[in-house]
């Protein structure tokens, strides 16, 4: 079976991760919402990874319904699950969390204090196979206003300053990143010529942190969507 990458928006791709699969000769098909494609049904695919985009976990449109009931029905079956973003917050919501505004929007790759956003792995949580490879905090590229409540059930590996839950993991097979590894160069001149609120920062502060971080950032990403291509048993 191939593995299904979900877009919401048709800016918001799979970038490293796409490189990681056709590197890799994985089979995966990319559907985006946004222009109209249909979900299909999720038991026919050996992974879901749903990206992020400008909706919210919590609108009443369609679109987002159906959504949150694809996630619900590939989590109930035990499918590996990633979801980036607003994919990781429909994750929670769809598990019985709740999505609620962050105190402070996280945009770019730093924080208020002008230090760079990091991720910053549980104790409890280094050994699981998602991290593998990776030295904590991890910095991390941020795109978001909302932020989530979790149950009981879930577990929370990852945290960053101004938005505590930042990795979550749901039964065995199933997690969330609430920001972005999966930017190339490429997809990160789009970002910044696109999104209404990168575009109102200083593009050039923006372009020479991302080129300064490019190693690290893309090193980094590579390693975690291969884990998890590892977890969802594809790579």
């Amino acid at each position: 079976m191939s593995l299904l990458i979900v877009k919401n928006i048709p800016r918001e791709g799979p970038g490293i991760l796409e490189d990681i699969l056709t590197k890799n000769s994985i089979p995966h098909e990319i559907i985006d919402l946004d222009t109209g494609d249909n979900l299909p049904d999720p038991l026919g695919y050996s992974a879901i990874i749903v990206l992020g985009g400008p909706d919210s976990a919590n609108d009443t449109t369609g679109k987002m319904i159906t959504e949150l009931a694809m996630v619900r029905q590939a989590i109930d079956a035990g499918i590996p699950y990633l979801g980036i973003c607003l994919g990781m917050q429909a994750l929670v919501k769809a598990c019985g969390g709740s999505v609620y505004a962050n105190d402070v929007k996280e945009i770019g790759l730093r924080g208020e204090d002008g230090n760079y956003y990091s991720v910053g792995i549980e104790t409890e949580y280094a050994d699981d196979p998602l991290f593998n490879g990776l030295e904590s905090p991890v910095k991390i590229f941020h795109l978001h206003g909302e932020t989530v409540k979790i149950t009981e059930e879930m577990q929370l590996m990852g945290t960053g300053k101004y938005c505590r839950h930042q990795i979550i993991k749901v039964g065995e097979k199933a997690y969330g990143i609430q920001g972005h590894f999966e930017l190339t160069p490429e997809m990160f001149m789009v970002w910044l010529d696109s999104d209404p609120e990168l575009k109102e920062m200083d593009r050039e502060t923006l372009m020479t942190d991302f080129e300064s971080l490019a190693n690290e950032y893309s090193s980094n990403g590579k390693i975690l969507f291969g884990n998890f291509l590892k977890i969802a048993g594809v790579m």
